[in-house]
């Protein structure tokens, strides 16, 4: 089956604290797909390691993006397609996201870490905090030519982030996905 046949993943990417939530849910909400935050499928494990300021090791993360990659399937094969908030630092990691049954297409939103430690002193109630913003900066591999995706700074309103997102990677509520076949950068 051609990835163009099959429903559609957008995997909204990037360090804490870059506006992945927001976005996803605005890109979501335009196209009428379901949202899924990469989170909700930690183990208790990895949010306890994370709450006391511990780096989750790619050991720790296998599960968890294989537990996120067969949610995509699974809506794949009931032909739904989904958006999904996900960290997803390195390639290695997007590679096991990308063995889902679905195209999956990624939204980098990439700015500097100044950008995002001022942003999360702001925020509260979650469990990532800011010291380990500079391990997930360390580990970040930004998205290669050869990769389905677009890198976009979230500088702008989440609302024009996100309509750039879906203006770059050819998406509509109206047309669904369309058989664009660059990386869309």
């Amino acid at each position: 089956m051609s990835d163009h046949s099959r429903a559609t993943c957008v995997v909204v990417m990037g360090v804490s604290g870059v506006g992945k939530s927001t976005t996803a849910q605005l890109i979501a909400d335009e196209l009428g797909w379901p949202l899924a935050e990469a989170d909700d499928f930690h183990p208790p494990a990895n949010i306890d390691k994370m709450s006391a300021g511990l780096p989750l090791t790619d050991a720790d993360r296998a599960p968890w993006l294989r537990a996120i990659r067969d949610w995509i399937s699974e809506r794949s094969a009931a032909g739904v397609s989904v958006v999904v908030t996900c960290s997803a630092l390195k390639r290695s990691y997007r590679d096991v996201l990308r063995e889902a049954d679905a195209r999956v297409r990624f939204v980098f939103l990439r700015t500097t870490e100044h950008v995002v430690r001022d942003r999360l002193s702001k925020r509260s109630g979650h469990f990532m905090p800011t010291t380990l913003l500079s391990s997930q900066f360390a580990d970040l591999q930004p998205l290669a030519p050869d990769e389905d995706g677009v890198a976009i700074d979230p500088a702008d309103s989440p609302r024009s982030v996100a309509a750039t997102a879906l203006d770059r990677l050819g998406l509509s509520a109206s047309s669904g996905p369309r058989q664009a076949t660059s990386n869309g950068a």
